[in-house]
């Protein structure tokens, strides 16, 4: 009996081995086989409204390419994908704010859903997402407020009135014609959301974009389980913190260290600055700063990107005017390095124009990439890193759809 015992002991483990090995074996094949998509985002025309394409690539865009064939639409300046969704603050269909969500059926790329906000103030649709079932939103109809929603079925689900934490100063200063709360940066990092509030000078199209009353930007606290407000922060002197559009203007280091681009007073720049929160703490890190005004005169930060104590930001080479600042090729890249703030050009890669709503550095792949337009040199699309950071080489150029302002890798 116990021989018989240990043969159907043996024999039983056996048959678990073999149908485990297979489990296993199925499962990875679903992984490697998983059938992908790299979709490339271009604007075919530097106007407000930004129309332009999004194509889908079977494959690794190589050579010339062209995303013509793709969807076109507006609001095509950029977006903020989120895992396996392409999300935008601007609709396809006549450049609407709010959350777009588009969708790639069969190589095919068209609008999913919409969540529209006021379309009337600027920063309408800022959102954040903490998960697939929790998120939260700017809307200019209430500006005291931040909206939550279910970002799986991109629907409203409640808000956060957050009117006395606006109100705890300013309200005896007659200067102060508008305030909101998350209008330009909302971020969560260690179940915190962070929320900045605007104290505006004006009150007409533009208000809440370089009219700060006060030369610190205060940024709200609030613990994301409760809903409950936890204290204010504050940026100090530098006037504007980020510009409000599909790029957001602050990156997550690879230990949680969160950088943040602070614009400064005016739209071609005065008191920008790159600042910190890091990865334990709730507060600014006052021992680290970088002022674009140490750097150069007449310019500002305008994307950051942070990777391994590594920072990839552009440095504008010429006094920024309401001309060139856009679409002149004035910008170059460089890497900072995060514990000395020593500053290196990356090498071979071309001046470039302002990526604006894009992202100008993002990772595919476990690649590092530039977004790199250049018209005059015929150059638009991406370069590639090399592992220390230090050069790049060009990896692809689209010649057809504009200019380059995203791509992003969709699992089907």
């Amino acid at each position: 009996m116990k021989k018989n015992y240990i043969k159907v002991f043996a024999v039983g483990c056996m048959v678990a081995a073999i149908l485990s090995g297979c489990k296993d074996k199925k499962k990875d094949d679903v992984i490697d086989n998983k059938p992908v998509k790299y979709v490339v985002m271009t604007m075919s025309q530097n106007v407000l409204t930004k129309p332009g394409y999004v194509a889908a690539f079977d494959e690794f865009p190589t050579g010339n390419i062209s995303t013509t064939g793709g969807l076109q639409g507006t609001g095509m300046g950029g977006w903020r994908p989120y895992k396996n969704w392409l999300l935008k603050m601007f609709n396809s269909t006549n450049n609407e704010m709010g959350i777009e969500r588009l969708k790639i059926s069969n190589g095919s790329i068209a609008v999913d859903q919409f969540l529209k906000t006021d379309n009337t103030t600027n920063g309408s649709g800022n959102f954040v997402i903490v998960n697939e079932t929790l998120g939260f939103y700017w809307d200019g109809a209430s500006p005291l407020k931040i909206q939550k929603f279910n970002p799986t079925s991109l629907s409203r689900t409640g808000e956060l009135d957050l009117a006395s934490v606006v109100n705890q100063r300013g309200t005896d200063e007659s200067s102060i014609l508008y305030r909101s709360i998350g209008q330009k940066f909302l971020a969560v990092k260690g179940g915190k959301l962070f929320a900045n509030i605007t104290y505006a000078k004006t009150n007409g199209a533009q208000k809440g974009f370089f009219d700060d009353f006060y030369p610190d930007v205060y940024i709200a606290v609030i613990d994301i389980a409760t809903g409950n407000y936890e204290k204010t922060i504050k940026i100090e002197d530098t006037g504007s913190i980020t510009y409000i559009n599909d790029n957001n203007m602050y990156s997550f280091d690879s230990n949680g260290d969160l950088y943040i681009v602070t614009q400064g007073r005016s739209s071609i720049g005065g008191k920008s600055k790159l600042v910190r929160i890091k990865a334990s703490e709730t507060d600014i890190d006052k021992s680290w700063e970088i002022k674009m005004d140490d750097i150069t005169t007449g310019g500002k930060f305008v994307t950051v990107y942070a990777q391994n104590g590594k920072i990839i930001t552009l440095i504008p080479t010429e006094a920024l005017t309401g001309s060139n600042i856009n679409f002149s090729e004035i910008w170059e890249y460089y890497v900072i390095d995060a514990a000395t703030k020593s500053r290196t050009k990356i090498a071979n890669v071309p001046k470039v124009t302002n990526p604006g709503a894009a992202f100008g550095v993002i990772k595919i792949d476990n690649k590092v990439l530039l977004r790199v337009n250049a018209p005059t040199a015929n150059l638009n699309g991406y370069y590639q890193l090399n592992n220390d950071f230090t050069s790049a080489s060009a990896l692809f150029n689209v010649t057809g759809g504009g200019s380059i302002s995203g791509l992003y890798k969709i699992e089907l």
